[in-house]
């Protein structure tokens, strides 16, 4: 009888090893990502923060409308992301200011600006990080 018993509990404790195992396994394969992997578009808006549109003067004079539409790395960041939002603002207007509408002509001056505000954005951002940023309006005038 004993001998039955303790084959019976092997038995068992074997099969939950394995269960368990198996579990393990499914859990870790759907939480793995390629990193390469772009991301779907509802990951993307998940993670996005519209920025309202702003005007403000250039330096030559004249006045630009520009609105954006920032993609940050995880919830985390995007929630930090909208509580400085004061400090993304004067950001904005600071480079803004400096800048001639010359400076935004073409598709590769806006790349620099855009580069230029995610570096900076991001160099105080805490909980992440920007990860793209897109221009959604743009009015020089």
């Amino acid at each position: 009888m004993n001998k039955k018993w303790v084959s019976t509990m092997v038995v068992l404790l074997t099969a939950i090893l394995l269960l368990a195992a198996l579990a393990l396994i499914i859990i870790l394969k759907m939480e793995h990502k390629d990193p390469n992997e772009e991301p779907t578009i509802d990951e993307i808006l998940k993670v996005s923060v519209d920025v309202p549109e702003i005007t403000t003067n250039l330096s030559s004079g004249k006045y630009i409308k520009l609105s954006l539409k920032v993609q940050t790395d995880s919830k985390k960041a995007k929630e930090e992301f909208v509580k400085r939002d004061f400090q993304i603002q004067n950001l904005l207007i600071d480079e803004l200011s400096e800048m001639d509408e010359s400076d935004l002509d073409g598709k590769e001056d806006k790349q620099v600006f855009i580069q230029t505000l995610q570096d900076k954005i991001n160099d105080f951002m805490q909980q992440g990080k920007i990860v793209n940023i897109y221009i959604t309006s743009y009015i020089i005038s």
